[in-house]
């Protein structure tokens, strides 16, 4: 894309982050970001597995438990949209830092609830935290990594999610007959204390810094990074850096939300927006009743438990396939092959989903459906951030997040008051729909992002 009239600017941090080889050290800030992410997912997946057994002590209706499960996804909404305007205003570490301290308080409020009503307001207070941190740690693993390798460790750090998936799905089979569903909320609230790490080791973005004209310590920030990657790389010098990298002209702060409808923006923006919409509504309408779905189909909790765990282990092979093909094929043919392969598997899986079908096919089915979800998951979330400049990145990937929780949210509750009326077989259906309609929608109105710099894209 050729640059606009204003791009005078020139980024000298992105040109020095963007000739750095790719080290333990940068792996190194990567993991850290990637260990709260999974710390994250876990406490959002646990619902999965712990919602037939909350249901039943409650005594709810499906519509109640539907309102149940989408709490989090309110809380959701609201966070990652003002986190994503704090963190283009006082910087992605301290607002990542707050998340984790919502997330963590609202867990352990959640192992204390006395009512459903109670239960649904921490759990808001969950997602809330939820909401914030994966809007910034996209943003801050996008702007650490060079371009050459950004698509692929996005999308891992995204893989981090089935991970957590999977692991609360252990937790809640080892633990839920000990301790019930408020002892593992409890003992999921603990990982929050990982905020200390973030603290120490994980630097501010430079990039960042350098957009909202924190000079020098942008330049320090890239120099401490510059001397790592020298240390990890056993000494050898680094390249010159290439020619600055243009940037389009500053905004006003104030109008970080305009520029999201502004020129080429407003495009990239409608199509997120619906693309995110779309894809969460389909696929927190599904994941969060696996369970309870199991378990109204006739088999006991234990089981469905398993179940859902062993069909979750194809979201492994599904989120590293596709941070492979994101590099080798690209961000758009990718996230079309991921949506129309759910929407495939997802009907397939509404077929046999009963207590009738033989398990080796229900397995079979999940397994697949879970594969192209997963693998979904980690095309939205390498692409999104790649769509908007630094200065209004967080902001841009934060309220398509935001809008997606808007699916999450309506999600459940859909299945919850449909459940009675279509079966199981109405439920996928709708989810076959959803994703269907996001792979359109990523067809009409997606740019291809694959090899190029953030400033690129940009500009």
């Amino acid at each position: 894309m050729n640059a606009t009239p204003g791009a005078q600017l020139l980024s000298n941090v992105a040109a020095r982050l963007e000739r750095l080889p790719m080290t333990r050290y940068q792996r190194s800030l990567f993991a850290i970001i990637a260990t709260a992410w999974f710390f994250d997912s876990m406490d959002l997946g646990i619902m999965t597995f712990v919602l037939g057994s909350i249901k039943a002590e409650f005594g709810l209706s499906t519509t109640q438990a539907g309102l149940l499960a989408s709490s989090s996804f309110l809380g959701m909404f609201l966070g990652a949209a003002t986190a994503g305007m704090l963190a283009d205003k006082f910087g992605r570490k301290p607002v990542f830092q707050w998340s984790m301290v919502f997330w963590g308080v609202g867990s352990l409020l959640c192992g204390f609830s006395q009512n459903v009503e109670q239960l649904m307001m921490f759990r808001v207070l969950l997602g809330f935290g939820m909401g914030m941190e994966f809007p910034i740690g996209l943003s801050m693993v996008s702007e650490i990594v060079p371009a050459k390798s950004r698509g692929k460790y996005v999308a891992i750090l995204e893989g981090f999610w089935p991970l957590g998936f999977i692991a609360a799905g252990i937790v809640a089979y080892l633990t839920l007959p000990l301790i019930g569903w408020r002892g593992i909320f409890i003992a999921l609230s603990v990982p929050a204390v990982f905020v200390f790490v973030i603290r120490r080791y994980v630097p501010e973005s430079p990039r960042w810094l350098e957009e909202v004209g924190r000079i020098e310590e942008a330049d320090r920030v890239t120099t401490h990074i510059e001397q790592r990657v020298i240390a990890a790389n056993k000494g050898k010098p680094l390249p010159p850096p290439t020619a600055a990298i243009a940037m389009p002209e500053k905004v006003n702060k104030r109008a970080l939300f305009a520029e999201l409808w502004h020129g080429v923006y407003a495009k990239r923006t409608i199509m997120l927006w619906s693309l995110w919409f779309f894809a969460l509504l389909g696929y927190y309408g599904l994941t969060t009743w696996l369970g309870a779905l199991l378990q109204q189909a006739g088999y006991e909790v234990t089981k469905s438990v398993t179940y859902t765990i062993y069909i979750s282990l194809a979201g492994i092979p599904g989120f590293i396939f596709s941070a492979w093909l994101l590099e080798a094929w690209g961000r758009k043919p990718t996230c079309v092959l991921m949506l129309i392969g759910s929407a495939c598997a997802a009907y397939v899986y509404g077929q046999v989903a009963t207590a009738q079908a033989p398990v080796a096919q229900l397995i079979g089915a999940g397994l697949c459906m879970q594969f192209f979800m997963f693998g979904m998951w980690s095309v939205l979330y390498a692409y999104t951030p790649e769509l908007y400049p630094t200065r209004s990145r967080a902001t841009g990937a934060g309220f398509a997040s935001s809008i997606g929780r808007l699916g999450s949210l309506l999600g459940p509750f859909a299945v919850g008051v449909i459940l009675p009326f279509t079966g199981h077989t109405g439920v996928f259906t709708l989810g076959a729909i959803s994703f269907t309609a996001a792979a359109l929608i990523v067809i009409t109105m997606g740019i291809e992002t694959k090899g190029k710099s953030l400033e690129e894209v940009s500009a």
